[in-house]
């Protein structure tokens, strides 16, 4: 059973890392949208690739996050990371811990 246990620890730890992973992407991809970036650079391409259709749905969702020319849509997206690294990690972290 500990070995079932482990594994799952592992899963939820590499789910974790994934989630701090995709923060630091949206915060890049951010960075880079206050400069004149060249549309046909592979960071760039790649960045917006990962990053679009997450901020894509939430401005779609939720129009009050583009307002006066602000996008305030990375900060909801990073706020949803976090809650969910906050609430779903740490609940199957403990979940595992009580087996």
């Amino acid at each position: 059973m500990f070995i079932f246990a482990n594994i799952l620890e592992a899963v939820v730890y590499v789910v974790d890392m994934t989630l701090s992973l995709y923060s630091f992407i949206v915060i890049a991809a951010c960075l880079i949208s206050w400069v004149n970036p060249d549309p046909y650079n592979p960071v760039v391409r790649t960045l917006r690739n990962l990053t679009e259709p997450l901020l894509w749905r939430i401005r779609k969702y939720l129009p009050f996050t583009y307002t006066n020319g602000l996008d305030f849509s990375p900060v909801v997206l990073l706020l949803a990371v976090q809650l969910v690294k906050m609430v779903i990690v740490k609940s199957l972290l403990q979940a595992i811990h009580s087996m």
